[in-house]
């Protein structure tokens, strides 16, 4: 059981003579007698926080694995993590996506992976190799917030795999103008080259996300949550690929709120499963399955985690009533033509676009 430690807890006073002696060093630097049991507390906390993160790699790294392979252009380094105890491994999709000819790196041996799935709309991959392995246990993203302390384990450059300790800071839908799939998890952690894939894990040991790409100078990274992986394999699980989902249906930003909804329907496309639902033009989106909507850019999440051959429900707002349809999703069109997603990269640059504007198209 891993321990959590108690930072509420005062930290024991220190000696007379010790104290004497800070007070000495003090007294000679200008410093108040109150700042000394704050400086103290300050050194406790960074132990504290230094002796969760070594618990953490302790208990975890064996699970995190360092991934070979060759592409078109050259060899690609990466990191990947198992997920359950028969050799199934996540990793970012820029390491696991488009290569071929893996070796995974494990207990000082290297195995030849197969590809099981790569799906560039989620920007993850998933590897197999033949052997009983470990699994890191799967946390859920939506249990973090900003400021929460995270840790990630990978493979810099052609180092021994390494802890990154950080916070999470924000959770963005967009960057630098351009849309994500799902949001992504901004994270104030430094990465290298080689650490696409790796798991990121909160203080508990469980992944909340997979590192798939870096910015500003690599001094901090975006995750993808953990939830949109287990989509994905869900899918696979069920129809042996990844089955994005949509009804047709595009939202814009209403006049004003309706029961604390600003997506307003705008047009719905002629020969969708929303044309024959009987949702109209005009009516205010409220709900999309498990999804909750409240502004337009929320049919981003609400569409990603539609699975094409599902019922969806579809609440809306129209005048004074609230309805509910039950609308059967069809296959994403950009599941046909390679999804987009923003993509500032770990590794190499993968040549992706994502348009300017919101794809608000659930």
């Amino acid at each position: 059981m891993s321990r959590v430690s108690d930072f509420s807890r005062a930290p024991g006073f220190p000696s007379r003579a010790r104290f004497a002696l800070i007070s000495r060093f003090s007294l000679a630097l200008g410093l108040s007698f109150a700042a000394v049991p704050l400086f103290y507390a300050q050194e406790q906390s960074a132990i504290t926080i230094s002796q969760q993160v070594k618990d953490i790699f302790g208990r975890t790294a064996n699970a995190v694995v360092r991934i070979h392979g060759d592409d078109e252009h050259s060899e690609i380094s990466g990191t990947g993590f198992f997920i359950d105890p028969t050799g199934t491994l996540y990793t970012a999709y820029t390491v696991g996506g488009e290569a071929d000819n893996f070796l995974i790196e494990f207990n000082g041996k290297k195995y030849p992976a197969r590809q099981v799935l790569a799906d560039i709309r989620s920007g993850t991959a998933i590897l197999k190799i033949d052997a009983v392995t470990p699994a890191l246990p799967i946390g859920k993203s939506e249990e973090v917030e900003v400021a929460t302390p995270v840790v990630s384990i990978g493979y810099p450059l052609d180092l021994p795999k390494t802890p990154s300790f950080g916070m999470v800071a924000g959770f963005d839908r967009k960057y630098l103008g351009r849309y994500f799939s799902t949001t992504h998890v901004r994270v104030n952690l430094p990465t290298q080259r080689g650490e696409a894939g790796a798991p990121l894990l909160n203080m508990k040991g469980e992944v909340v996300g997979i590192v798939v790409s870096s910015l500003e100078n690599n001094s901090s990274c975006y995750a993808v949550p953990i939830e949109a992986a287990e989509k994905i394999r869900s899918d696979f699980v069920r129809f042996g690929e990844a089955r994005h989902g949509w009804v047709g249906i595009n939202v814009s930003e209403a006049p004003g709120p309706v029961e604390g909804s600003r997506a307003e329907m705008t047009q719905i496309m002629e020969g969708t499963p929303a044309a024959s639902s009987g949702i109209k033009s005009g009516d205010i989106l409220l709900q999309v399955g498990r999804t909750k909507v409240t502004q337009p850019e929320d049919v981003l999440d609400a569409s990603f985690f539609i699975t094409a051959g599902d019922t969806v429900p579809i609440t809306v707002v129209r005048g004074d009533q609230k309805l509910t349809f039950n609308v059967q999703a069809e296959l994403h069109p950009a599941s046909e033509r390679r999804p987009l997603v923003a993509a500032p990269t770990i590794n190499r640059a993968v040549p992706l676009k994502l348009d300017s504007e919101a794809q608000r198209t659930p």
